[in-house]
């Protein structure tokens, strides 16, 4: 697996400032190199995830083009997870979150974020996770893997 060039903003800070911001230990050096080309990292790391939402984090920055070796990223993982865990994760209310909360809570990707989105406007509130399972291109197994995330 390899990562590209992430299409956020991207927002300059000087190493000293950052190094002072993450945490120390094991990833800390890839993480910084992989990221502070493409966004601020004391805002990526203060969003909190559980561990499958750091994942999906990964996975867009790959998808994006971010390039980095399967080692760097699973150290990556490691580092992000340990030290930037979820705190407690409000459920979201899939009748109103936005996009990006669609993507980062529920470890959904961008289209299917936007396919949820869509499928509300065109048809209403959803009132069950089997409502959710209609939207077409959403992956059914990730919805139940967190419907205990998801409100209505």
């Amino acid at each position: 697996m390899r990562l590209g060039v992430c299409s956020v903003t991207f927002l300059a800070l000087s190493s000293t400032s950052l190094l002072a911001q993450l945490a120390e230990g094991p990833g800390r050096d890839e993480t910084e190199r992989l990221c502070e080309g493409c966004h601020e990292i004391e805002r990526s790391v203060s969003r909190r995830q559980d561990r499958d939402a750091w994942q999906a984090t990964l996975n867009k920055m790959v998808a994006l083009g971010t390039k980095a070796t399967d080692e760097e990223l699973a150290l990556i993982l490691d580092y992000l997870a340990k030290n930037y865990p979820a705190d407690e994760v409000p459920p979201v209310n899939v009748n109103t979150a936005p996009a990006i909360e669609l993507e980062s809570r529920l470890a959904l990707r961008r289209s299917q974020a936007a396919a949820i989105i869509a499928y509300r406007s065109k048809n209403g509130r959803f009132k069950t996770i089997d409502d959710l399972k209609k939207v077409p291109g959403v992956d059914t197994e990730k919805i139940e893997a967190k419907k205990d995330r998801i409100v209505f």
